[in-house]
């Protein structure tokens, strides 16, 4: 076993400028993102940290999460954290896997973060993507950061699949199928008197503060009807459509029902009706310039200021399959780039972490960059139908990129008109092809 030995701040200070050394963010994501989660002084982390939470390392893949993350042998690691215990047993698992050069930096909470000269690097949005503890505390009725209290609305997420709030849900939210908010014969988002109702009948106005979130499930696409088993990104596509409806204060919970479950809160069978609202409180959509239609996605594609991002499957993107069992079509919309949602049409595992929470946004950023995908364009996300390319679209918007959409009709719109072209196979360009294949390894 390597000698795993502390270094002080003076040392972190040195090594952070060093781009040999990668510093390793123990802490749970939320606290990497932002969140005072042991109310310290200021909230993020150091930059060019990777968040890697001590509480993966009880998981059989978290080689391969390392892996996922470009972390190899031949790094110098240096890891903080908020206690002593995670970061020791982080570091053990870097030294058993054979990594040699290890310290522990266990200053963080006392010395760098109390120190403002110091920078720490945080979500733009970290408000909106929040942790279980604080929403346990604001329906307890406790004061939280980030809420002033008022009408909070808390929806679990369901596809035409009523069973799933019933088998058990976060105790106070109440049923929201996307259904309501989209249509069944085109997938879109329906008209703004359509959403308008369900939203006053689920006591949601403008003002509202909606915490939104699902069930995760391993859907099949052989089945009748596999988004009943992806409630968790059926809620990506809810939070979209409550952002463009115009909700001013609309909240992800982080990882899901899953993230509830692993902080060990009750679940309840017992129904919350809701208290439905007299009036929304303002025109729909507020916020009109977050969904792109046909036209519009024409225009980009001929355009050098915007990017039509395919958040789809590789075997998608080529068209080896369409990604669903209702789209006959397949292939992709000739210049739109690569997204890569990860296996198929009902995962996004490219996008999340294995206990579902989302991807650590450097990350991200990191790859969309290679890509070409970069916040001083206009990015459109799409996928077959709207879930995927939400999903994307609300790592975008919670990075505080100023121009983002859902292309709401995506590939089951576009092929579904013979006078749009299609493309199938590799990409022509050899260069974009080589970043492609180098972003699914």
């Amino acid at each position: 076993m390597p000698e795993i030995k502390n270094i002080s701040t003076k040392e972190a200070i040195q090594k952070q400028n060093n781009k040999k050394t990668i510093f390793i963010d123990s802490r749970p994501v939320d606290a990497f993102n932002g969140w005072r989660l042991k109310n310290e002084s200021r909230g993020g982390h150091i930059p060019g940290a990777i968040s890697l939470d001590a509480k993966w390392t009880k998981y059989i893949d978290w080689i391969e999460i390392v892996r996922q993350k470009g972390i190899v042998p031949e790094d110098n690691i240096v890891i903080y954290g908020y206690n002593e215990s995670a970061n020791n047993e982080v570091a053990t698992m870097f030294a058993t896997a054979g990594y040699q050069n290890i310290a522990i930096y266990p200053y963080f909470t006392t010395e760098w973060i109390p120190n403002t000269d110091l920078p720490l690097k945080k979500l733009a949005r970290y408000k909106n993507l929040v942790p279980a503890q604080w929403l346990k505390e604001a329906l307890d009725g406790k004061k939280v950061e980030h809420f002033e209290g008022g009408n909070l609305v808390v929806c679990h997420a369901h596809y035409q699949n009523p069973k799933d709030y019933d088998s058990g849900h976060i105790p106070g939210a109440i049923p929201m199928d996307t259904n309501w908010l989209e249509s069944m014969e085109t997938w879109n988002r329906r008209s703004p008197e359509e959403i308008k109702t369900v939203l006053e009948k689920s006591g949601i106005t403008q003002n509202s503060t909606v915490v939104v979130y699902g069930r995760f499930a391993a859907p099949r696409n052989e089945d009748p009807f596999p988004g009943s088993s992806a409630g968790h990104l059926g809620a990506m596509r809810i939070a979209f459509i409550l952002l463009y409806a115009g909700v001013k204060d609309v909240k992800i919970l982080n990882g899901g029902l899953q993230s509830w479950k692993d902080a060990g809160f009750d679940i309840t069978s017992t129904p919350t009706e809701p208290q439905p609202a007299v009036d929304f409180g303002a025109e729909i959509p507020g916020r009109p310039e977050l969904a792109v239609d046909v036209p519009e996605a024409k225009t980009m594609l001929q355009s050098g200021d915007a990017n039509l991002v395919c958040i789809r499957s590789w075997k998608e993107y080529i068209g080896e399959v369409s990604g669903y069992n209702y789209i006959e079509k397949t292939g992709r919309i000739p210049g739109a780039v690569f997204g890569n949602c990860g296996s198929d049409a009902y995962h996004m595992e490219n996008y999340r972490h294995l206990d579902h929470t989302m991807r650590a946004f450097p990350e991200t950023a990191e790859i969309w960059e290679d890509a070409g995908i970069t916040p001083d364009k206009h990015n459109a996300f799409y996928c077959g139908t709207g879930w995927r390319g939400s999903e994307a679209f609300l790592n975008a918007w919670l990075m505080g990129w100023p121009r983002v959409s859902v292309y709401d009709g995506g590939w089951f719109e576009w092929s579904n008109d013979p006078a749009n072209p299609i493309e199938t196979g590799h990409p022509k360009d050899i260069d974009t092809n080589k970043k492609i294949m180098q972003n699914l390894l």
